[in-house]
Formats: structure tokens, sequence, C-alpha cells
């Protein structure tokens, strides 16, 4: 058994998320630290190019976005479940609009001048400077768009009002009843908020809401120790990868095994990673790529929100 290696930095949003899960799901993970800005160099010898964070390695398998990092987090330890029984469609569909919509509010109102000057208010001008513009790169090309300051601000009252309804009318301390995987995606927006006393009110003013957070955070990031992300990579060069999924499904689009072929985010960090077509599944698309550095590896995509196309 391979451990499991998380690269991420402590203030990436979606990071967060994924800590979060590893504490729910009480597991022993090692943590490389990766930079906020470009360039990445192992990181990008274990993707082949893919830069959103957070990345889950296992071994020579490098799991891409948080959606199925949650999937493979279920594989890993079935109980706690992020997907619980009867609900897995409410879920993961409520996880994904979170991902989304409430994650798209959350960017425009902590990068608003006042909260800016804040959270970066430690930084020497040119470091500043160097962030933004690497986030300009990553919401450049794809088919998100930066949220205006003004329609955030108007738009987020309905959120908040909405989230505390249901969470004064839920049999629970949680979203569905029981926690799970919609609790955190909904949460490490509002964990970003809660940043800077510009935007923690925003958060704060909503009592239920605000005793909730505190639940979700409270399962803490499970039990992790460092690691280089050197050492992930030789890790992942020494390592073999998986066995492959034994789900068979025709690709609605006519990719097949084999194939040479390019799969990219479709929203933002649109970097395409390319490399030969291992599998296609309902939600799942594998990869295999091969690094001078890394060696063979296995690389993990959701179909949901990526694309593919021929090479």
């Amino acid at each position: 058994m391979h451990e499991l290696i998380l690269h991420h930095y402590p203030t990436s949003l979606f990071a967060e998320k994924a800590r979060l899960m590893l504490g729910f799901k009480q597991l022993s993970w090692r943590s490389v630290l990766i930079p906020a800005v470009m360039p990445k160099p192992d990181l990008t010898a274990l993707t082949g190019g893919y830069r959103k964070t957070p990345v889950l390695q296992v071994g020579a398998d490098i799991y891409c976005d948080t959606a199925l990092i949650a999937r493979r987090l279920e594989a890993e330890k079935a109980t706690p479940a992020l997907l619980p029984e009867g609900q897995e469609f409410n879920v993961a569909s409520f996880a994904q609009w979170a991902d989304a919509l409430v994650f798209q509010h959350a960017v425009s109102l902590v990068f608003q001048p006042e909260s800016v000057a804040v959270r970066f208010g430690k930084l020497p001008p040119e470091a500043i400077k160097g962030f933004l513009a690497d986030r300009a790169g990553l919401f450049s090309g794809g088919n998100a768009s930066r949220l205006p300051l003004e329609q955030a601000k108007h738009q987020w009252p309905v959120l908040m009002s909405r989230l505390q309804q249901q969470l004064e009318r839920e049999q629970g301390d949680f979203l569905f009843g029981e926690p799970s995987l919609a609790d955190f995606a909904m949460a490490h927006p509002l964990w970003f908020l809660r940043g800077t006393p510009v935007t923690a009110p925003l958060v704060d003013e909503y009592p239920a809401v605000a005793a909730w957070l505190g639940r979700v955070l409270g399962f803490g990031h499970g039990s992790h120790s460092e690691m280089s992300g050197e050492e992930a990579v030789v890790i992942a060069r020494e390592a073999t990868p998986a066995e492959l999924p034994a789900e068979a499904l025709t690709d609605p689009n006519g990719f097949e095994v084999g194939q040479r072929v390019a799969i990219a985010a479709i929203d933002y960090g649109v970097d395409p990673v390319e490399g030969e077509l291992l599998f296609s599944g309902s939600e799942e698309l594998i990869l295999r790529r091969e690094d001078p550095r890394a060696g063979v590896v296995h690389v993990h995509f959701p179909r949901m929100g990526f694309r593919i196309e021929a090479r």
C-alpha cells in the first residue's frame, strides 16, 4: 500500500477542502508544499502540466480535481462516507454547484481591493503583483469569468440566506443530516472568506452558518507529515501504477483506449495534459504518460468539467 501524498499550499481553497476530507476520514497522509504560483517543476513532472491545486498522489497514480480526489478517498476508506448511500446524487450535485458558483463569489469578494490590502499586507509589492499576474493567467482561456464585485455583493445574501434556511430546517448538524462531501464543498469558500476581517462578516452575520462551519472545520486535517517534492517524484518513479478499473464504457465521442489525447479543465487552469488514453469511464479518465524524472505515471481526471481532444 502506498501512502497518500497531497500536493498543496496552505492558503488554497480547494486544498483546504481536501485537507478537511482527509481529516473527516481520519486518514494519515504526507504533505508536499508546492508554490502558490508557477513554475511548479516537481508537480509538473507528475501531472504533465495540470496547474490547479491540490493534487493527490498514491504511488505512481496522480489524481486531479477534488471531486475525483473525494472518490479516491472513498476507495481508500469507505466509512465515514463522503457520498452516503442513498444521497449520492444530491451530495455530488450540490458539491459541484458549490465548487463552481459559491467559489466564484468567494474569489470575487476576497480579491476586492480592501481585502487584498489586508490579506497581502505583509508581502512586498512585487510579490503581490506576481501573484495577481499568475491568477490572471490561471483564469485565462476557460469558460469561467471573474464575477464583478458588485454582482457578487448583490447575490451573496441570497446564497447565505438559503444556506441558513437549509441548516435551520435539516434534522441534523450538517447539510444533508449526516456529514458529506456537500459540507466540505460549501465550507472551503467560506473558510477563505473568514481569512480577513474585511470578508469574515459575510459568513459570521449568519449564526446558523457560522456554527455549521465551525463543526465542519472541527474535523481537522487528519495526521500528516511533511515530504519534499523531490521525494514524491522518486516515489512515483519507483512505483507501479495501480490496476485499471474494470468498468466498461463506450466513449460517447468515440475516443479509444491507446489513443494519444490531451485532457484539460474547461473552466480555468486549462493547460492540457497529453498522454495515452488508458481508461474512459462514467466518472473518470486515465492517461498514461512518461516523464524523465517521474517515470511512467497514470494521471486521473474527472469526466465532469474536463474536455478531451485527439493529438
